[in-house]
């Protein structure tokens, strides 16, 4: 008997101490219909992990992890809305509702439990700026530009502090599966030089990942283009069709500004008026302007500087995102540009506004 209960015991403990195999999510949405869909990111598009029948108002969806990852749920049929749910192997259960769908509690999953410690003050920012969003927009339908710009001041301040939160959170938690996922958020809001320090100091477990080794390349292109390095040279047709290399411009002009933009960026268009103000004011002191666009359609791109008034050279493959040149400088958003001296050396990054016009006075001087 003793013997019986040794075996039984050690048969207990044996299976109480395995991992289990794969995870499955119960997912409970009022008011959903159909089926539901799991999905992750790939590289340029969703990959369908499991699907699965809301019976009842329940669906079961499951699969395996190699480790901690995010995955996505939505509804077929309904790809926009989607709620992001970090997943590993375990049973883990989705509640909510089906016009709220990004406000779901998840239980059963301590990576998920990383994330919305992070992810609740986060919402309570993002919602406040929000707010102020939109009376910002409601000042511009009355003709209030001032009130305006003081409020979309506060809302990029608030914006930018969710950017450290998250910055702060990789840095406190190196270790943590939640830390990619935030970094792919927040990489484009950093310099080089913040983000290589982040990655760098990531645990062995979160370091070898295909998303950190992403970012490592994005790095390693980045300083590429820093401020001291050598402009990457490349040549692209103009409105004509006539190819022009961006070295024979800069070499022609004691300071160059090579402006990524396109007819149909709103923030582009706005900022365009600054910069003409700062091409009329230091031309005739050998400052230019090299406007490289990533628009899809020339008839656009050429309203967009006829209206905008943009008289230097501009170029443009017309193929979008995938534009050669803003692939090179890797540019991520837009309005995006480099000040380059006549020796092709990078002075100065995403100078707007008064920062603009202060840089070139002070590198022409």
């Amino acid at each position: 008997m003793r013997k019986l209960l040794i075996f039984i015991v050690a048969v207990a403990f044996f299976a109480c101490s395995q991992q289990q195999e794969g995870f499955k999510i119960n997912v409970n949405i009022d008011g959903a219909e159909g089926k539901v869909l799991l999905e992750k990111r790939g590289e340029t598009n969703w990959i369908a992990v499991d699907t699965a029948d809301i019976v009842d108002g329940t669906a079961v969806l499951e699969g395996e992890v190699d480790y901690p990852q995010d995955y996505y749920i939505s509804m077929v049929g309904q790809p926009r809305n989607k709620t992001v749910v970090f997943v590993e192997n375990t049973d883990i259960t989705v509640t909510g509702k089906i016009d709220s769908l990004r406000s779901v509690d998840v239980t059963g999953s301590e990576t998920h439990n990383e994330f919305e410690s992070l992810n609740k003050p986060i919402t309570d920012v993002s919602q406040e700026y929000m707010q102020l969003y939109q009376q910002a927009q409601q000042a511009v339908a009355g003709g209030d530009t001032v009130k305006a710009e003081e409020l979309m001041e506060e809302v990029n301040d608030m914006y930018m502090s969710t950017v450290e939160m998250q910055k702060e959170f990789v840095k406190d938690n190196p270790g943590s599966y939640v830390s990619p996922y935030l970094l792919g958020n927040i990489q484009n809001r950093l310099d080089v030089l913040q983000l290589d320090s982040l990655v760098s100091a990531l645990e062995t477990n979160i370091d070898t990942l295909q998303r950190i080794q992403a970012i490592k390349e994005r790095i390693e292109s980045l300083k590429k283009v820093a401020v001291g390095q050598t402009a990457p040279d490349f040549t692209m047709n103009d409105p004509e069709g006539n190819p022009v290399t961006f070295s024979d411009i800069y070499a022609q002009n004691e300071l160059t500004l090579l402006d990524f933009w396109a007819g149909w960026c709103g923030p582009c268009r706005q900022e365009n008026p600054n910069v003409v103000a700062v091409y009329n004011e230091f031309k005739d002191d050998g400052f230019t302007v090299f406007g490289v666009s990533l628009d899809r359609e020339r008839e656009g791109w050429l309203r967009a500087i006829e209206e905008d008034n943009l008289t230097w050279t501009h170029v443009s493959d017309l193929q979008y995102w995938n534009n050669a040149a803003a692939r090179m400088y890797e540019v991520s958003g837009i309005p995006a540009s480099f000040l380059v001296d006549n020796s092709g050396k990078i002075v100065a990054k995403n100078k707007r506004g008064d920062e603009l016009r202060e840089t070139v006075k002070e590198e022409l001087n």
